[in-house]
């Protein structure tokens, strides 16, 4: 009984191909663009995720002011100093590393080729906080640092545009007026969820770039890794105590600095990212809506047109419940095809769109099984209304329809 509903639904069908094509068009956008969206968002979750950590492994930023960027809060409060960072490593427990930081820009020039980079100026901690491994060469050690040495290690994208294929480390480059000695070369990270490129740098001992860049004994931000089993709340509330006490806040004087966490920033941004995939999906599924109508319209049209073989199947014993399954299944037929046409196109649509986006293709079994689910049920629900009323047909008059 199934088997030969199902041959009959395939056949008529297949007698209007192209009036078909047209009622399944709406399920096939819907699907394929629900099941789109919601995959390159994971994709730009997921990519920002990975940016972020990419930054450092469990890495608070000390800077001065409550906000970041261009006309914040930074403002007027002061900076830190090389010994604030020594008193967070003292005093604070449960810390990996503690980098203070300075960044300036400036043209680094190699015999006939310049390049215009980010200098950073810091210490051997700032590797460890900053989740950087070397491809090649070494680190600056204790005694470059303290006494301010002319040595740096370069990013990828600095590596390419200045040495090209030959290995950098023992050549030198001009930073201003001084000469620099390479040591080392960082493995490329790529870019950050800000879209900073962040192989595009070089790293000098921090009072190389105090001395010889800046003319000033300011440190800009504090870089700081936490062991794995630290509480970041505790040790953020430890940073903030020590800071109000080093800067000489009262008790009713608002911090004059902030202490972000990038666990959190990876959240904010999550969530942001997560609220849009949803209503870019919401907004999309509305064309399934559009589709399960036309599927309803299809169908009561295709009723019409065949009254007279629904009476004759009915006064030749056909059962009402028959008949209604018979309608039925080819409006499911009709939404799930189209939900399977849908899944293809989105998996083609992803597919390029996250290689053109350059974000990760993150296939998902559970947003593909329900969308196609959501199709079919479309099918049923659309679909039931014209089958209820073929079914219910009286044979007399269904035969005297012309």
């Amino acid at each position: 009984m199934g088997w030969t509903t199902l041959l009959l639904a395939l056949r008529e069908i297949r007698r209007n191909l192209m009036r078909s094509f047209l009622t399944v068009l709406g399920i096939v956008i819907g699907v394929a663009a629900v099941v789109t969206m919601v995959t390159l968002g994971n994709g730009a979750t997921q990519s920002v995720s990975d940016q972020i950590s990419s930054l450092g492994s469990n890495l608070l930023m000390l800077r001065p002011g409550q906000r970041m960027g261009p006309g914040s809060g930074s403002l007027g409060a002061p900076s830190f100093k090389a010994e604030d960072a020594e008193a967070i490593r003292a005093q604070v427990g449960s810390l990996k590393a503690v980098a203070p930081t300075v960044n300036r820009t400036a043209v680094v020039v190699v015999g006939t080729r310049n390049w215009a980079t980010s200098i950073t100026g810091s210490n051997s901690d700032y590797f460890t906080a900053g989740n950087w491994t070397l491809a090649e060469g070494r680190l600056f050690n204790a005694t470059e640092e303290r006494a301010g040495k002319a040595v740096c290690i370069i990013g990828a994208t600095v590596r390419k545009e200045l040495f090209e294929a030959h290995s950098p480390v023992g050549d030198t480059m001009r930073i201003k007026q001084f000469s620099c000695e390479v040591i080392g070369v960082l493995t490329a990270k790529g870019q950050s969820a800000m879209g900073r490129d962040q192989d595009d740098t070089v790293v000098m001992p921090l009072r190389t770039v105090q001395r010889r860049l800046t003319g000033k004994q300011d440190v800009s931000t504090i870089l700081i890794s936490m062991q794995d089993e630290a509480s970041s709340e505790q040790v953020i509330n430890q940073i903030s105590l020590l800071m109000r006490e080093r800067r000489k806040l009262s008790d009713n004087e608002d911090d004059n600095f902030s202490v972000q966490d990038t666990k959190e920033i990876a959240k904010t941004l999550s969530g942001a990212i997560g609220t849009m995939t949803a209503l870019l999906g919401a907004v999309a599924a509305v064309s399934l809506l559009v589709g399960g109508i036309g599927i309803m319209n299809i169908m009561l049209v295709s009723v019409t047109e065949r009254t007279r073989e629904i009476g004759i199947r009915l006064a030749i014993g056909a059962l009402e419940k028959e008949v209604l399954m018979q309608f039925l299944t080819e409006a499911v037929v009709l939404s799930a095809f189209g939900g399977l046409v849908g899944l293809l196109l989105a998996a083609i649509a992803c597919y390029g769109l996250a290689s053109m986006l350059s974000l990760p293709f993150l296939f998902s079994p559970g947003i593909n099984l329900l969308a196609f689910g959501f199709s079919a049920a479309i099918g049923v629900i659309f679909g039931y209304v014209p089958a209820r009323r073929a079914a219910r047909l009286d044979p007399i008059e269904a035969l005297r329809h012309e």
